[in-house]
C-alpha cells in the first residue's frame, strides 16, 4: 500500500517509532456471491481490499474509496464485520506501525468489471468461494465472517468484564 502524505509528514518528525494508525478492510461480494480480491504490488500475494482512512474521513467512506481506487468497483457498505487491533509490524525500511482495523462487508453496485486501477495491485478479480487463491489467515477469517449473519466480532479474550 502506498504511504499517504499525512503519514510521511508524521514520520518526518516521529522517525521510525511505533505509530498506531486506523485501517479499513472491505469484503466485497457481487450478486453471484463472489468475493473481490487484489494481488498486492508490495508482496505479490492475493488479499482483500483495504487501506488507511484520510484525516477526518469516515471509516465506511474510506473502505468505499479504497475499493474504487484499487479495483474500479463501486460498492456500498452493508455492516461492520470486525474491529481488531492487529499485531505491530516493522516494514523493510524500519518503520513500525500497528493498525486498528475495521472490516466492512460490502456489496458491489457498479463497475463489476474489476480492473487494476492504481499502482497498489498487480491483478484484481472476482473469485468464487470454492476457488479462492492462497490467502493469509487475516483475509480468510474476514471472508468467513462476511458470510455469516453474526454481529460485529470482537475477540472475547480481549474484552474486559466490569465488576
Amino acid at each position: 500500500m502506498s504511504t499517504p502524505e499525512f503519514i510521511r509528514e508524521i514520520r518526518a518528525s516521529a522517525g521510525q517509532q511505533l505509530l498506531f494508525l486506523p485501517g479499513v478492510s472491505a469484503i466485497v461480494f457481487d450478486d453471484d456471491g463472489q468475493v473481490l480480491l487484489g494481488r498486492r504490488a508490495d508482496n505479490g500475494r492475493w488479499s482483500i481490499i483495504g487501506g488507511i482512512p484520510d484525516p477526518g474521513e469516515q471509516p465506511a467512506a474510506a473502505a468505499v474509496r479504497e475499493v474504487f481506487e484499487e479495483t474500479a468497483v463501486r460498492c456500498v457498505p452493508e455492516r461492520v464485520l470486525l474491529v481488531q487491533a492487529l499485531d505491530p509490524v516493522q516494514y523493510p525500511n524500519g518503520d513500525h506501525c500497528q493498525f486498528m482495523d475495521i472490516t466492512f462487508r460490502c456489496r458491489a453496485v457498479g463497475g463489476d468489471e474489476a480492473r487494476v486501477n492504481d499502482d497498489e495491485s498487480l491483478e484484481v478479480g472476482w473469485f468464487p468461494l470454492d476457488g479462492l487463491p492462497a490467502l493469509e489467515d487475516f483475509a480468510l477469517m474476514r471472508i468467513k465472517l462476511g458470510l455469516t449473519d453474526e454481529p460485529t466480532w470482537f475477540s472475547p479474550t480481549e474484552i474486559p468484564v466490569a465488576n
